[in-house]
């Protein structure tokens, strides 16, 4: 950041006579005049061009530095904030997070508005069981959702009394000890937690809110080819493929998520520093979102 300080301008007296040669290649000049006519007095015009250049130079440094974020976000990192707790416990509400625009190759999605100008992705790669990605919602591609990648092309997905069901198997399900704090899984209560572990070995907490909830028990979701299957970690307050999501296609992959950079509980703004003594969660700052 460029810092400028507002004064009082001042100006230099006229050159004074001297005998002195000048040095080979000495810059003498004032507001832009050259030597030849640096003896005038200084001029309005002078002063408004010296203004003007200023101006200038600051604008242009703005525009530049606006050109460098533009090509960081829109190729190697992009930071987003977690507005909801459907992947509670793994991600809260005031979690600002980076993604990585590169692990998936480049889709129109990954430029700001989204243009038109090409179908498909460049230097694609396809998400793993277990990622945790953004994606645009198909049936609304203005809206960034924030998943698990749960089935690939051709995987058949299923709930069966709250546990996951892989192409007819059960995934690996642990019930651990229960959590009782509202920050994490915003209720009053204890709520009953499990641990997860794909077939890919990847591991993660899942909670149970409700039992028996409306998406425990699922009709076969059978993937099709470049489309992907997306669940939240909070089983019983998340909106993803068992719902209206449906299947997402790997066009519509923004990118994958990292690492927490930043955390503020109880619905506070990031910028109301004088809240952070009571707000900011230290201990999530710099940590991975996989465990």
């Amino acid at each position: 950041m460029v810092s400028v300080r507002q004064g009082a301008a001042s100006f230099p007296p006229p050159f004074a006579a001297t005998s002195r040669q000048p040095i080979a290649g000495e810059a003498r000049s004032v507001y832009g005049r050259t030597k030849e006519n640096a003896e005038r007095p200084v001029s309005k015009a002078d002063i408004k061009e010296a203004k003007s250049g200023g101006i200038g130079e600051i604008v242009s440094v703005l525009v530049q530095a606006l050109l460098i974020a533009l090509v960081i976000r829109t190729v190697f990192f992009q930071p987003f904030s977690i507005p909801s707790g459907s992947m509670r416990p793994t991600l809260l509400e005031g979690d600002y997070l980076f993604t990585s625009k590169f692990a998936y190759g480049y889709s129109r999605h990954s430029i700001p508005f989204a243009p038109n100008l090409f179908e498909g992705r460049i230097w694609a790669a396809d998400p793993e069981r277990g990622d945790i990605a953004v994606f645009k919602k198909p049936s609304q591609p203005r809206v960034d959702y924030i998943k698990r990648v749960i089935g690939i092309p051709g995987d058949r997905i299923q709930m069966k009394g709250g546990a996951l069901f892989i192409n007819g198997e059960a995934v690996k399900r642990e019930k651990l000890e229960a959590i009782d704090d509202p920050d994490i899984t915003e209720a009053g209560r204890p709520v009953d937690v499990y641990r997860e572990t794909l077939p890919n070995g990847v591991s993660y907490r899942t909670l149970d809110l409700t039992p028996n909830g409306i998406g425990d028990d699922t009709r076969e979701f059978v993937v099709p080819a470049g489309h992907f299957f997306m669940m939240g970690d909070n089983r019983d307050n998340s909106v993803d493929s068992r719902f209206d999501v449906g299947f997402v296609p790997l066009e519509n992959f923004v990118g994958r998520a990292n690492i927490i950079f930043f955390s503020v509980a109880d619905g506070a703004s990031p910028i109301e520093f004088w809240r952070w003594p009571s707000v900011l969660r230290v201990g999530r700052l710099f940590n991975s979102v996989y465990e």
